[in-house]
């Protein structure tokens, strides 16, 4: 009983620190370029598609939704608005935390999990060099400059997207949608989905580095990793997302009418 509780604490205690290990190693010399571009690569290869693919419903939905909800109240005018609202803070950000968390994250933490259970990572701190500075680093920082990007691509598909099917499904018609862009959205809601997706991506990095670089047992013992990487990354993001939220509507007051 007591390991079953003192267990996930001490997952908690020790995820905290590695990313604390992290941090400091962000600002150590030499910096891996050549490793930062190539994660980068590959984690925008293997989310690109997926993700263009999965903005596009989102937008529909919201846009389904939102504009749904809005005309119940008379406010058609707002459809576009709403959508918008909709998509950059919440959808966008959402979509591509849980995408390059299930993608790419799973990658990076089926890598080194490989590279522990063959003993690599041990190999490199007994030749004196960092795991974290040389492989870390470079995926964590890759995956939010890839975060914050797919970020944008998924709010531009997704605006598309709600327009295409508010004017094709629910019979909006183009002005008004395009008008009502800036009737409720503000600059401070295209920065809030940017940071989410930042410090989305940061999550996802640090969750699947530090669980491959403990997976042990195998390749079973990898596969488990890979798992657990991907489902505390999903709970941690939505509870991110909560935190942020709040913090948001605390400090940016809603754009009056």
């Amino acid at each position: 009983m007591v390991k079953f509780l003192t267990g996930p604490l001490s997952t908690a205690g020790n995820l905290f620190a590695f990313g604390a290990d992290v941090l400091l190693a962000v600002f150590r010399r030499p910096f891996q370029f050549r490793e930062f571009v190539q994660q980068a690569w590959f984690i925008a290869s293997v989310t690109i598609i997926p993700i263009a693919l999965v903005a596009i419903p989102f937008g529909a939905v919201v846009a389904l939704q939102t504009g749904s909800l809005v005309q119940q109240f008379g406010a058609q005018s707002f459809v576009g608005s709403a959508a918008v609202l909709a998509v950059l803070r919440e959808a966008a950000p959402i979509a591509t935390a849980l995408l390059v968390a299930g993608a790419g994250g799973s990658a990076i933490a089926a890598d080194l999990g490989a590279r522990k259970i063959r003993e690599e990572l041990d190999a490199m701190m007994v030749l004196g060099i960092d795991p974290i500075q040389r492989l870390v680093v470079p995926r964590v920082l890759a995956c939010m400059l890839v975060a914050v990007f797919l970020n944008g691509l998924v709010s531009v598909v997704g605006v598309l997207g709600g327009y295409i099917f508010n004017v094709v499904l629910q019979g909006g018609t183009p002005g008004a949608y395009l008008a009502s862009f800036t009737a409720l959205a503000q600059t401070p809601d295209l920065y809030q989905g940017m940071a989410k997706a930042l410090v989305f991506g940061l999550i996802a990095a640090i969750v699947s580095t530090y669980m491959g670089m403990h997976a042990d047992g195998g390749p079973q013992g990898v596969g488990q990793a890979v798992m657990e990487s991907v489902v505390i990354t999903f709970l941690l993001l939505f509870m991110a997302n909560f935190v942020m939220s709040a913090l948001y509507f605390q400090l940016v007051p809603s754009k009056a009418l």
